[in-house]
């Protein structure tokens, strides 16, 4: 390794992405952001599903929009290349085929079987490439009674339970306000594919790795699927209240609204010495996590008529400042005018060669040895397909030529 040079944790790895819209995309972005070389293939003209989901779309140097340059489509395709390929020409078929021979990972989330009539599917891989890891993203699973509906994010979490414990008590369902079952779908799959891949090192036997939306959204309910297995409690909207953890919700005051999250007897105790009521740590009612949660009404009613007439800010010092978890309940706008943006490096921002800014989201942990980097924008479709077919094929000019002239391929 050269003096100086970054190490990258998935240097060499290459991964060949077939995936669209979220879940796909976000499992490669941390992929990439972790060093692999990611082929984002998109369908010549129209591109990743998410490309025209707006506005706000980036704007161009003159100031109108860019159509095809959505704020959703850019929060999850940086540091990969994108070629532009027809899969349902014959010849970008085949050029998939002879990608994927040279890959360590493939992508993919089309309906179940959608690719099986290109010839793209995971047993004609397996044909090809033995030690290819190959990842097919659906709603609801290759198998199952739901394998061949079709599945986003907000079906997920209606089916999978996650809507019916989300939103206020006497209110109706509602969804998270990010596509949860997506994010969640993309960070179990990468996690798959790194096992898959070790694997694969160790053994050269690949893999094909199933998983879906609504399987991880049930996976995802956590201590409420628990609830539900272990005691048979069927669980409920709350609001901002805790299942079992009491107080542990947003309380009004003077000045909004804030968090105040008391986890353990001790956090409890000190809240209510530093707020002048000692007597509450040692009420019967309220001595223990448990009595508490069987006394949620009167303790919550108590602590909101303590802090009622307190400003939000202040408090929240007071109450860290003795080990009691407690924040504001920020805007987006608001997290990010926060000191701690900037002290976590948590925005980074690509310039264009044109003079156009792209903000991005940076990967949230911290590496010490293999951190993460910022390689590539996120591409304009088809914007390097002549680079990556030379690189990984190393097809030459003529070839290329012959490809874009057939309609196999778009080089932008």
């Amino acid at each position: 390794m050269e003096a100086g040079k970054q190490h990258r944790a998935l240097e060499g790895v290459r991964v060949l992405d077939l995936s669209r819209v979220l879940a796909g995309p976000w499992s490669t972005q941390i992929l990439a952001d972790l060093g692999a070389d990611v082929l984002k293939v998109e369908l010549p003209g129209k591109g990743d599903d998410t490309r025209g989901w707006g506005p706000p779309f980036l704007k161009l140097p003159d100031g109108s929009d860019d159509p095809r340059e959505s704020a959703y489509y850019l929060c999850a395709n940086r540091n990969k290349r994108s070629a532009a390929i027809n899969l349902a020409h014959p010849d970008g078929a085949a050029l998939i085929r002879r990608l994927a021979e040279r890959a360590d990972i493939m992508v993919e989330n089309f309906k179940v079987g959608g690719l099986a009539k290109y010839g793209l599917d995971y047993d004609s891989m397996r044909a090809i490439n033995p030690r290819l890891v190959y990842c097919s993203i659906t709603g609801f699973g290759q198998t199952g009674p739901y394998a061949d509906r079709p599945g986003y994010d907000f079906v997920a979490q209606g089916m999978g339970g996650f809507m019916s414990i989300t939103g206020e008590e006497h209110g109706g369902p509602l969804r998270a306000g990010v596509a949860m079952a997506d994010i969640s779908t993309g960070m179990y799959a990468t996690v798959s594919m790194l096992a898959a891949l070790r694997h694969a090192e160790r053994t050269g036997e690949g893999q094909h790795i199933d998983i879906s939306l609504l399987d991880t959204q049930i996976a995802t309910l956590a201590n409420q699927a628990s609830n539900w297995l272990v005691g048979g409690v069927d669980p409920v909207r709350m609001g901002n209240r805790h299942p079992t953890v009491v107080p542990y919700k947003t309380f009004r005051v003077k000045d909004g609204e804030i968090i105040i999250a008391v986890g353990n007897d001790g956090q409890f105790r000190s809240f209510c010495v530093e707020m002048g009521r000692p007597e509450l740590a040692d009420d019967p009612r309220f001595v223990t996590g448990s009595q508490r949660l069987i006394n949620r009404d009167a303790i919550e009613g108590i602590f909101q008529d303590i802090v009622a007439d307190l400003e939000g800010g202040p408090l929240v010092e007071r109450l860290v400042a003795i080990n009691v978890p407690a924040g504001p309940v920020n805007t987006i706008r608001d997290i990010f005018a926060d000191p701690f943006i900037a002290a976590r490096e948590t925005v980074h921002r690509f310039v264009r060669e044109d003079g156009v800014e792209i903000p991005a989201v940076a990967f949230p942990a911290k590496l010490s040895a293999t951190p993460a980097d910022y390689r590539h924008r996120p591409p304009r479709i088809g914007e390097n397909t002549r680079e990556l077919l030379h690189e990984w094929l190393v097809l030459e000019d003529a070839e290329l030529a012959a490809l874009e002239a057939g309609g196999a391929v778009v080089q932008r």
